[in-house]
């Protein structure tokens, strides 16, 4: 049965104030007067830090099918290896064309199911959820999409957001879909306590009327309303941007954004000090007044193409800054297949594999709880240290160190605030603490006085640059099981302690030497020489079983393993080019770029390969805006008594369609800046510019980041000077006019 609606009636329908719909005692969260999350327990602000994790739906569910994985198990592992990693929140977009019908009727089936049961794993590790139930999507991504017969493929993203019938099919399944019972929890989405909020749909397109914009939002919340939902409802304002006060001036309880600071599938990992590119996250819509005392979410976030383990405990700072209450990264890359990184090739996070940049989001996660909203903490490089946190962008490495918790992604020199009062200890390399010669994470956990939970995951080796084009059969990453020496230095165990085994099928014995010892994967006991402690075979630190243990079974690839040491963007077929400057040029000049190289490893807005040069095509949308490349330089000073010092001029072989302005820019490990102007004629002569003469400035953040209205340039602030010793990114820019114009570079040097 159709149903039929109109605008007029819509007007007339009694809707419950902000304050009415999420002050119900039974929410684990309300919204007060000034747009905070707040705990209905005591008052305190409320924070959400996780992940967005896909298995239930789409290319996850597919691709663990084809490699006969148990999908419920792999569920649990995940689950585990989260609760693992401290988060307390996990997001989704529902794959609504994989449970819906033309019509709008959701389809009880098995990725619904699956979602059901995830959602109970999650509750029983204390994770709290928020649920977007419309994504838009097809399911295909890599592959192609299916047929589902779902609303989504009748109208459209964008048609969904416009068409009356599509309305009418989103209300009938948001309907269904709210007063749906998940069989585990044996509650509706709701009823659930641990299901705090929703976001209404994922990323929407709008076009057309700003009121039909707000119509619908309006129209979708009233749905989710009318099935006694009183939790808050979200919806995503940094979409459709110019929309914003047609979603500002809906019912929406707060607004959804989204970070991609470095772009997307860049087809290999982006290099260099990457902290300029989240330095601050810029909300626009201050200006509307109906935007302001609302709460606000980040529903996706992703340092894109970058393993560096420094990004996202820098976004957590930012996404403070901003007001955010809530984070979840996308997406967490499932066991089962992070080892070939196929679900989402520009992505990369999973424990087992990626394990300093596992421990970052455990970092960024203590980060986002610890710090209040609207905490601001400066600029580059001055909000690089505080409140017990620490990012080094030449060290790539980030950590934490308070009274209890001690974590850090790559090795820590620092000293415990307090070794005696810790309780907690996680990283991947050595400290000062304990030392180990695996690669793998580790977490150290006290019991009690005397008594410490050891889990230890085992080494991880990469086998090529895990950001390109990934396929199913072709590890990128591979685990190894293997026995290191490590070295555990804390006074509350003092030396001689005992190491025993915990987890089913361990049967390693170490054996300890002063405060040394051998050991291999899995979860132990570590107790303080003659302290007897049985504990309990059910007994759980928090969430996590005493005895649980969760790694990969060991991976033979075809592919050889990297030997101890090697650099992963040197060696990789499709990595990073780096120009080396040791010292053996015969040549007074040294490339910077030369048309022969194969561009996959630069940063550009609108290029393509022309024979000899490299095309940059400057297609402006509007007047002023800017287009450009850059290259990644490890200026690397040699041995045979060459210095970068001993370069003066850079000179670029280049010819625009049109003569036109550009500008070269030098940027250092430490962002600072110089740049000059340059004119770029018609006759391919070369442009020298004296590096002395350049002015200290601003660059780009290529690759652009997304959303589009977040900062495309950055200038350090400070007394510091730009250090061509320390060169590491090379730009042309092209100036903004509202021409088209195509400009070829050919070739560029410096010269001595």
């Amino acid at each position: 049965m159709k149903i039929k609606r109109s605008i007029l009636a819509l007007l007339f329908v009694p809707l419950l104030t902000t304050a009415q719909q999420t002050s119900n005692p039974k929410n684990e969260i309300y919204i007060d007067k000034k747009g905070l999350l707040r705990l209905q327990s005591d008052n305190r602000e409320a924070s959400y830090f996780g992940v967005n994790y896909t298995l239930p739906f789409a290319y996850g569910y597919r691709s663990h099918k084809k490699l006969n994985i148990d999908l419920e198990k792999a569920i649990d592992k995940d689950v585990y290896h989260l609760a693992r990693l401290g988060i307390n929140a996990f997001r989704v977009h529902v794959w609504d064309t994989e449970i819906s019908d033309s019509l709008g009727n959701l389809k009880n089936n098995e990725h619904l199911r699956l979602f059901d049961y995830l959602i109970a794993k999650l509750e029983e590790r204390n994770i709290r959820i928020l649920i977007t139930p419309i994504a838009f999507w097809g399911n295909g991504y890599p592959d192609q999409d299916e047929k589902t017969g779902s609303f989504v493929e009748v109208y459209g993203k964008g048609g969904a957001v416009v068409n009356e019938q599509a309305f009418i099919a989103q209300e009938r399944y948001l309907d269904q879909f709210f007063r749906h019972v998940n069989p585990y929890t044996k509650k509706s989405y709701g009823e659930d306590p641990f299901v705090i909020a929703a976001e209404i749909n994922n990323e929407p397109k709008h076009t057309g009327p700003k009121a039909r914009a707000t119509e619908y939002v309006n129209r979708m919340v009233k749905a989710v309303r009318q099935t006694g939902w009183s939790k808050p409802i979200f919806y995503n304002i940094s979409e459709s941007p110019s929309y914003a006060d047609a979603v500002a001036g809906s019912n929406a309880d707060g607004f959804s954004f989204q970070w991609y600071p470095t772009g997307l599938v860049a087809g290999h990992e982006q290099q260099g000090n990457l902290l300029p590119h989240v330095d601050r996250y810029h909300i626009p819509f201050d200006t509307i007044p109906a935007f302001r005392n609302k709460p606000r979410m980040i529903y996706e976030f992703e340092s894109a193409d970058v393993l560096k383990p420094y990004m996202y405990p820098a976004m957590a700072r930012s996404f403070k800054a901003a007001g955010m209450q809530w984070a979840t990264q996308f997406a967490y890359d499932p066991m089962g297949t992070a080892h070939v990184n196929t679900e989402y090739q520009t992505h990369y996070l999973n424990l087992a594999y990626t394990p300093s940049k596992a421990i970052s989001l455990l970092i960024a996660s203590r980060i986002f709880h610890h710090l209040p909203a609207y905490k601001e903490l400066g600029s580059f490089p001055a909000n690089t240290t505080f409140a017990g946190f620490k990012l080094d962008p030449q060290a790539a490495a980030a950590e934490m160190n308070t009274e209890q918790e001690y974590y850090y992604t790559s090795g820590s020199s620092s000293k415990p605030i307090n070794i005696k009062t810790l309780q907690h200890i996680a990283g991947v390399g050595s400290s000062v603490v304990l030392k180990y010669e695996g690669s793998g994470a580790y977490f150290l956990d006290k019991v009690k006085d005397g008594v410490w939970r050891l889990e230890l995951m085992p080494d991880v080796k990469a086998l090529t640059d895990p950001f390109g084009m990934n396929e199913l059969d072709k590890p990128v990453t591979t685990t190894i099981w293997a026995e290191h020496l490590m070295r555990v230095n804390l006074p509350d165990l003092g030396a001689g302690f005992e190491v025993v085994p915990l987890n089913d099928g361990n049967k390693h014995l170490a054996k300890v030497k002063g405060n040394e010892f051998t050991i291999a994967p899995g979860t132990y006991l570590i107790k303080r020489k003659g302290l007897v402690f049985r504990p309990a075979a059910q007994m759980k630190l928090g969430t996590l079983g005493l005895k649980e243990f969760v790694a990969p079974e060991q991976v033979y690839s075809r592919t050889a393993p990297l030997t101890a040491g090697q650099d992963l963007t040197a060696s990789a077929g499709n990595g990073v080019r780096r120009v080396l400057f040791d010292g053996t040029d015969k040549s007074s000049n040294v490339a910077v770029y030369s048309p022969d190289w194969d561009t996959d490893p630069y940063t550009f807005t609108w290029t393509e390969q022309d024979g000899g040069s490299l095309n940059l095509k400057h297609k402006p949308s509007g007047k002023g805006q800017n287009s450009g490349m850059q290259v990644y330089v490890k200026g690397i000073p040699g041995n045979a008594g060459s210095s970068l010092l001993d370069y003066k001029t850079i000179s670029l072989q280049v010819e625009a369609q049109q003569e036109t302005a550009g500008k070269i820019v030098l940027v250092d490990q430490d962002a600072n800046a110089v740049s000059a102007t340059i004119k770029i004629g018609t006759t391919g002569n070369a442009v020298k510019v004296l590096i002395n003469s350049m002015e200290p400035g601003s660059f780009m953040l290529l690759p652009r980041p997304y959303p589009g209205f977040q900062a495309l340039q950055f200038e350090r602030k400070g007394k510091q000077v730009f250090n061509i010793q320390k060169l590491e990114k090379v730009q042309v820019l092209l100036q903004g006019d509202d021409q088209q114009n195509e400009v070829r570079i050919k070739r560029i040097e410096l010269v001595k």
